[in-house]
């Protein structure tokens, strides 16, 4: 390529960088506000709903510290897809030894595939309550709805379908609008919880730190930063040494601004969660919630007929979200590691065993609706392997993210290094204390 060539490349994306930072900053969202959202799957809401119907809101304190530690992940994984321009299994293959990928490909996949049949078993159930179908062919209907979108339309057509499908969170925070809640008290117990940690509570800490920081969010981030990139074609990854250093700040800039702000209603969400079934569930005496149809049929005598709607639109909304994200990270992971043409951009015919992923996988999730296998007991293996498999992640996300061979001179900054290594040990101790009860 010509040095003419590379100049006009460079400053057609540069121009095209200014313009999207010039607009408004909901605008400029992407990938950073499509994988929180996907954190507040099914399972996860399951999860905070536990945590406030045993624990009412003894439980909050979590999501204040959850909150840094998990955008500061996040944002070490976008940064490594934008400035390598290479996914997370793309770049662990290339500095490290073929085992470690190959295993953690392995649990990536097993553990998404149990998580997607929890996610598909609750939208199921809730959607059954709803409409009266039976929750097995409401199951399938959400499997194969989800697979269409993710095989036949194109990624910049499907993203803005989740764009809006997150506002579905919104229903979380509108549930405390119908109930009562007592919020000076809601703010000392948020700093100053009145907790005995036994093996009990300690569980439900790991639980609800399992399902905010997993492995396949990783993945899902970086690739997608990936696929934002390849949808501009004057767009270089950013250690490309024809990057001018102005251009590279504005987008990381962007990558900053998208991930805080995602992680953070992400975060908020799940907070309100907590907070909603700590002030309806556990205040009337309801403290044991095993399935996301058991907390939205409790909240109807409690908080009302509109509670429970939205509690139940919220559940199936953010399934859309979540499990087309767990099949796409392990679909992304593993074409990656077998040299695949992958990216929800290309047509099926050109990313056949990319797309052969998602399909098997929703359909090996959906099988196990059919057998003895408990959708909650998937639940919870998944959370245990993501629990697992999280630790020696992480720590390979952070090391990639500071060697100068893999990020150039757009190695993470310290702090932000810091905040990920604290998650690392918070993450380990959680991983340690499931393993032990």
């Amino acid at each position: 390529m010509g040095l003419e060539t590379q100049g006009a490349r460079s400053s057609i994306w540069l121009q095209g960088l200014r313009k999207r930072l010039s607009e408004h900053p909901l605008r400029r969202v992407g990938p950073g506000l499509i994988t929180g959202v996907a954190d507040d799957d099914p399972s996860g809401v399951v999860t905070y709903t536990q945590a406030g119907a045993q624990y009412g809101l003894n439980m909050l304190w979590t999501m204040p510290l959850a909150f840094p530690l998990m955008a500061a992940m996040q944002l070490i994984c976008a940064r490594i897809g934008r400035v390598t321009g290479k996914g997370l299994a793309a770049n662990i293959e290339t500095s490290f030894p073929p085992i470690v990928l190959r295993g953690v490909i392995v649990l990536l996949l097993f553990a998404n595939t149990l998580n997607i049949a929890a996610d598909l078993a609750a939208m199921g159930e809730v959607a059954e309550l709803t409409s009266g179908i039976d929750r097995h062919w409401m199951t399938i209907g959400f499997a194969l709805g989800s697979l269409l979108l993710q095989v036949f339309v194109p990624y910049h057509r499907y993203v803005v379908f989740l764009k809006w499908l997150t506002v579905s969170l919104l229903a979380y925070a509108a549930v405390l609008l119908t109930v009562h809640v007592p919020w000076r008290l809601v703010a000392m117990r948020t700093l100053w919880p009145d907790l005995t940690i036994d093996s009990a509570s300690a569980a439900v800490v790991v639980g609800v730190f399992g399902t905010t920081i997993s492995p396949y969010l990783f993945f899902w981030q970086t690739s997608e930063e990936v696929e934002e990139m390849e949808r501009n074609p004057a767009a270089l990854p950013l250690k490309d040494d024809n990057v001018a250093a102005v251009a590279a700040s504005g987008e990381l800039r962007r990558i900053g601004w998208d991930t805080w702000t995602g992680m953070f209603y992400s975060d908020i969400t799940a907070y309100f969660v907590i907070l909603a079934t700590a002030v309806t569930l556990h205040a009337s005496g309801i403290r044991g919630i095993d399935t996301a149809a058991q907390a939205a049929s409790a909240l109807r005598p409690l908080a009302g007929d509109l509670a429970y709607a939205l509690f139940s639109v919220g559940i199936v909304s953010v399934g859309l979200i979540g499990v087309p994200v767990l099949a796409g990270s392990g679909a992304y992971a593993m074409a990656e590691a077998m040299h695949w043409k992958e990216g929800l951009e290309r047509k099926p015919s050109a990313a056949q065993g990319f797309y052969g992923i998602i399909a098997l996988s929703l359909l090996a999730a959906t099988g196990i609706q059919y057998s003895p296998i408990s959708p909650m007991k998937a639940l919870f293996w998944s959370a245990v392997i993501n629990g697992v498999v999280a630790v020696p992640l992480m720590v390979v996300v952070l090391l990639l993210a500071s060697k100068k061979s893999v990020m150039g001179k757009y190695t993470a900054s310290w702090p932000i290094l810091t905040l990920g290594w604290i998650a690392t040990g918070v993450m380990g101790a959680a991983a340690l204390a499931m393993l032990l009860m």
